[in-house]
């Protein structure tokens, strides 16, 4: 009997590994797809015409910052160099106690300055309010720490002047275009709430006066195993959920948004672990809800680069983290489960990403676990355990390979280089102890959200 449970549950654990790998395959097709048509719209001539409008959308950039001192200088000198010229760059100074707002201080000449900032959304005791005399576009308010990033951006939020918003990290480098790429998304459709964008690793690559230089994969392989797993992520699913008009996550690396629509919700949820994930799933049910039409668009191009931790302990932080937001967003959004009210969101997007996503890393410990104990009491053939191992080496490094094509779509950065070939080295690599390791932390986190572990735990920042 211990025997056919054995049996069953390894056979289980190789089948749903098998279904995964099928979704991202179905996916692979939908993502070029949307590639293509997107790249036929927004074309060169397309992005120039935005930035040639009598009267462009203002956009306000809303940067919060807590002990960024080593990267805020250039990203703001990066924001500067835009080629967007409607905007506003709202720095926030999170109660920060490193020099962040000192360096701000000198290298951009801040004065204090009268400005009034609504009450709209709540947020901690704003400071003091500061102007650049070089740069009359760029605002540091610098407010009591808040706990989080929610409260920071929503205090950036009653700052902003501009009709849309862009909120990022402090520690990110903004593509020049990215802004009239957004933009154009929101011209095109009005009824355009919010736009995300594709998220790459900055790790490895030069950066000159806040802008990338040179694109090259990090001399980290633990750096390097994330460059292809955002490329999974971001390019595949998020893609094939965009073609739907099912966005269910904007990266709080790269969001733009409708001010007001910000607004009509509440703002960012200060209590939320995973806000950014909150905030997209709370925008699609206030408008789904009062039967109003609802975009949240995606582009594939990368729009901005960011940090990557290089050490385990900071990873580790950062993935429980996000495991504890995703199910703490799953939860607190479970009536949106096959309600047919919220469309393709509560139909399809939630339900795949509570299956796949949600179960995925229990299921894959449980499945490495079981396989081992049943082979080493001789309970499993070997050749169970074996099969197992192979499906996922195969099936995964397919996935991620077809992730890292498409990808080059719209970047043409690693299929046309020799780089392309330490990527394939980096996908085959990444399944002898990453995985695992990513699987385990997964577990890890889960056990933290029902004991009710809270904060973000450390992070340790490098200078660009």
């Amino acid at each position: 009997m211990l025997t056919v449970l054995f049996t069953a549950f390894s056979l289980l654990i190789t089948i749903y590994f098998v279904l995964w790998s099928l979704m991202q395959l179905i996916m692979g097709p939908i993502a070029a797809v949307f590639i293509w048509r997107h790249q036929s719209r927004h074309t060169a001539r397309a992005r120039a015409l935005v930035d040639r409008l009598a009267a462009p959308p203002r956009v306000s950039i809303i940067v919060p910052a807590f002990n960024e001192e080593l990267t805020v200088v250039q990203t703001v000198r990066g924001l500067l160099a835009l080629d967007y010229e409607a905007e506003e760059i709202v720095v926030i100074n999170d109660g920060s106690t490193d020099r962040t707002l000192q360096l701000l201080r000198e290298a951009f000449q801040l004065v204090p300055a009268p400005f009034a900032l609504t009450d709209e959304l709540q947020s901690k005791p704003i400071r003091e309010v500061y102007r650049s005399i070089g740069e009359p576009t760029l605002i540091v308010v610098d407010k009591e720490n808040g706990r989080g990033k929610s409260d920071a951006v929503n205090a950036g939020i009653n700052a902003a002047s501009g009709s849309l918003v862009l909120i990022m990290d402090a520690d990110t480098v903004v593509a020049p275009d990215a802004i009239s790429r957004g933009v154009l998304s929101f011209l095109e459709d009005p009824d355009t709430v919010a736009v995300g964008g594709n998220v790459a690793i900055v790790n490895g690559c030069r950066v000159e006066d806040g802008q990338i230089t040179n694109v090259s994969l990090p001399a980290s392989w633990l750096a390097s195993f994330q460059v292809i797993e955002y490329m999974r992520s971001f390019l595949l699913l998020r893609l094939a959920c965009a073609s739907g008009n099912a966005v269910f996550l904007i990266s709080g690396a790269f969001g733009l948004f409708r001010r007001d629509a910000l607004i009509a919700i509440g703002g960012f949820d200060a209590t939320s672990t995973a806000e950014d994930m909150d905030v997209t799933l709370r925008l699609q049910r206030h408008f789904r809800a009062q039967g109003k039409p609802i975009r949240i668009g995606f582009d594939p191009n990368p729009m901005v680069w960011t940090q990557a931790p290089e050490d385990l302990a900071s990873l580790r932080s950062q993935r429980t983290r996000w495991r504890r937001g995703l199910l703490e967003v799953l939860w607190r959004q479970r009536g949106m489960f096959g309600n047919p009210r919220y469309g393709i969101i509560g139909l399809g997007a939630l339900p795949y990403v509570a299956f796949f996503e949600g179960l995925g890393p229990v299921l894959e410990m449980a499945g490495y676990v079981v396989a081992t104990v049943g082979v080493v009491l001789g309970i499993l053939d070997w050749r169970y355990w074996g099969l197992m191992v192979v499906v996922m080496l195969v099936s995964g490094s397919a996935a991620t390979l077809l992730a890292v094509i498409i990808s080059d779509l719209a970047t043409r950065q690693y299929t046309r280089s020799r780089t392309f070939w330490s990527v394939v080295l980096v996908i085959l690599f990444e399944h002898f102890g990453y995985l695992q390791l990513k699987a385990f932390w997964g577990c890890v986190g889960t056990v933290q959200m029902i004991t009710g572990k809270q904060g973000w735990g450390p992070m340790k920042r490098r200078a660009f």
